[in-house]
């Protein structure tokens, strides 16, 4: 368990979009803001499961970035 803060929300809305955005509607999935973090997410397809729809590469690249810059 960690604080709000400490995390990134990635949503998937109705219409099809995936996002990383904190006022997004539709089904959302939290990840720890550290480069572990995502690394497990994307091996083991632990966002696929969450919001039930494929993840594009280009999503993963959006997370890295943002890791990056915190």
């Amino acid at each position: 368990m960690k604080d709000k803060p400490a995390l990134m929300r990635i949503a998937h809305s109705k219409d099809g979009a995936i996002g990383i955005d904190e006022k997004m509607q539709g089904r959302a999935a939290y990840l720890c803001k550290n480069a572990d973090c995502h690394k497990k997410a994307q091996k083991a397809k632990g966002l696929e499961r969450s919001l039930k729809c494929p993840i594009p590469l280009e999503i993963y690249e959006q997370l890295a970035e943002h890791i990056v810059l915190l």
